[in-house]
């Protein structure tokens, strides 16, 4: 599975959201080309700050894998780059690669692999993933574009279109 199409899955659950009325953040986690987590932000949906759209993907993965070996190495299509509670996240389940579309000016955290340097180990812990952005920038845009006009929360409205770019 390409990264376009990893984001592309991604698109597909934050539309999802968006018909929830979540702000339209989605994400996936593949193994090979099989989908084995799936999210959508759901801070509105259930109540809570802790459901970011990967960090519910990645739950879905860990419950579906637990311990086994994995046979192919996990991947993540996110429509905005993680922040860093999800980074460590992605760190701990064995994430090793992730693709978003969007950048997350606030609290994206892309940077940390330039800057964090982990002491040595012995080799039982997994390496940090890559993240490569940009993917479907103009599907990810358009998804913030629309949730801006059903938002009825003047900062989250202004978020949204900070997001969505010049019109």
């Amino acid at each position: 599975m390409t990264p376009e199409q990893l984001v592309a899955h991604a698109v597909d659950a934050a539309e999802d959201g968006l018909r929830a009325g979540e702000m339209p953040i989605g994400a996936v986690v593949a193994m090979g080309d099989e989908i084995i987590g799936r999210g959508f932000t759901s801070e509105r949906t259930r109540g809570r700050r802790l459901v970011h759209a990967d960090l519910l993907a990645m739950i879905e993965a860990d419950e579906r894998l637990g311990w086994s070996r994995r046979e192919q190495p996990l991947r993540m299509g996110i429509t905005m780059e993680p922040c860093l509670m999800c980074l460590g996240t992605a760190l701990t389940l064995g994430v090793c690669e992730i693709y978003f579309g969007l950048a997350a000016p606030d609290d994206g955290a892309a940077g940390v692999p330039a800057v964090w340097q982990p002491g040595a180990t012995d080799g039982i812990f997994f390496p940090l993933p890559t993240l490569s952005g940009g993917f479907l920038l103009t599907e990810c845009r358009d998804q913030f574009r629309r949730y801006a006009t059903m938002t009825t929360k003047p900062h989250l409205r202004r978020y949204a279109e900070a997001m969505a770019g010049p019109a």
